[in-house]
């Protein structure tokens, strides 16, 4: 049966936004519909209007009522390191004592910290751990997850973590986009051979997950004391010759041409760019790529913001996303990272709303699809329990998301 939603006190549709292609978003371009109602037909929009016309037009249909609510687009992380075992607690106070995220990896910590606690934990452990860590996103108003492997590098145990996405990905009310990302450091074993590890991805890791269809991007971590930029372009060919989208970490801590890059080899997304050069945001501002900011990983680390007023004034395309992961951000609020982006990186609340929506679906590329509210698109919505669209940013740090609908289906949040 159709499902019938009414009452929705504002109906944030970004259709503007998708009409810009989401460059430049301004207030009138997030297409606020007042006392609003939606048709859903087969898990996707069929109709949208007032409430009291739907009333009248609309007899024989499921009724859902919004009770007054505040609805968005299903939210859309782009961006998250959500699959993996352990904690690294330790190294935060570390931190507070003055080590920096570099001298802590350094020292047998970071990132293969986590990945040593990840190699030894089970399938199932994976698939319990992330389970938990997806609900707790869908009760954000978060619809859409892109989810990064990395913590396995290794074959068996990236293909482990893949693996543990696909399953959850059949039981999840929640869009997982799987990311390979095996170039996230380099194993101990090959920290004398870089580039021997860098032919088994190519060469081995690839081939066997496009084989088995376990992810749709790959990703490098492309940073001084990573990934350089010729081990980089060789892993990013090798996934576009085996059918896999782009995506890149890059200009963290130091630009090593790695925005450029990704430009070249058209990725959907370059990500973190807090070191990004004049010459990096201009190329992003002629391109499709979308910039992809993570403004809580440089507030947990202390770190200077990337410059998003920079990028959105040249035209660039600025999507948000938590970067949750368990060493440089511990948070899956959306919303909370949003408000830094505002207070910290001096984004409007149009950009910012747009930033988690309809850029963030294009970042992923599924523009198309989700992002905004439109005849024809899945049926994704986050209902909020507020006055107003401009208070879930303003009261930081609270979530007011009282339900999530996901192709149709509403889930309590």
């Amino acid at each position: 049966m159709n499902l019938l939603i009414l009452n929705i006190k504002q109906l944030v549709t970004l259709n503007g936004v998708e009409k810009k292609g989401g460059r430049h978003p301004q207030k009138e371009d997030l297409d606020i519909l007042p006392d609003a109602a939606l048709l859903i037909e087969n898990g996707k929009f069929a109709w949208i209007g007032k409430s009291s016309e739907a009333k009248k037009k609309f007899k024989k249909c499921k009724i859902l009522d919004a009770k007054n609510h505040v609805v968005l687009p299903g939210l859309i992380d782009a961006h998250t390191h959500l699959i993996f075992s352990g904690s690294r607690h330790d190294e935060f106070a570390k931190r507070s004592e003055g080590k920096t995220y570099l001298e802590i990896a350094k020292e047998g910590g970071g990132i293969l910290s986590t990945v040593r606690e990840t190699q030894k934990a089970s399938l199932a452990t994976l698939i319990q751990l992330s389970k938990k860590r997806i609900e707790k996103a869908r009760s954000f108003g978060i619809t859409t997850l892109e989810i990064k492997s990395g913590y396995g590098l290794s074959l068996k145990d990236e293909l482990k973590c893949l693996t543990a996405l696909q399953s959850l990905s059949h039981t999840e009310k929640i869009n997982l986009v799987p990311t390979f990302l095996g170039a996230h450091d380099f194993p101990p074993s090959y920290q004398d051979n870089k580039d021997a590890y860098v032919d088994l991805l190519c060469e081995t890791m690839i081939p066997k997950i496009a084989q088995k269809k376990l992810a749709q991007f790959c990703d490098v971590f492309i940073d001084e004391g990573f990934y350089t930029l010729s081990q980089t372009e060789k892993i990013l060919n090798a996934a576009r010759s085996h059918g896999l989208g782009l995506r890149l970490h890059a200009d963290e801590f130091k630009s090593l041409g790695g925005t450029e890059l990704a430009i070249s080899l058209n990725a959907k997304s370059v990500d973190h760019l807090m070191a990004v050069t004049e010459k990096g945001i201009q190329a992003l501002a002629h391109s499709d790529t979308v910039a992809t900011l993570l403004p809580g990983t440089s507030f947990f680390l202390g770190k200077p913001y990337a410059p998003a007023r920079k990028l959105i004034d040249s035209g660039a395309c600025v999507a948000l996303a938590t970067d949750f992961n368990p060493g440089s951000c511990v948070t899956q609020n959306l919303l909370l990272v949003a408000t830094i982006a505002v207070t910290q990186m001096k984004l409007t609340l149009p950009e910012a709303i747009a930033a988690i929506t309809y850029t963030a679906a294009k970042s992923l590329g599924l523009e198309n699809r989700v992002g905004s509210i439109e005849v024809g698109k899945q049926a994704d919505l986050a209902f909020f329990d507020v006055a107003s669209y401009e208070y879930l940013l303003y009261h930081f740090g609270d979530n007011f998301c009282t339900k999530t609908i996901w192709q149709g289906k509403p889930t309590e949040s």
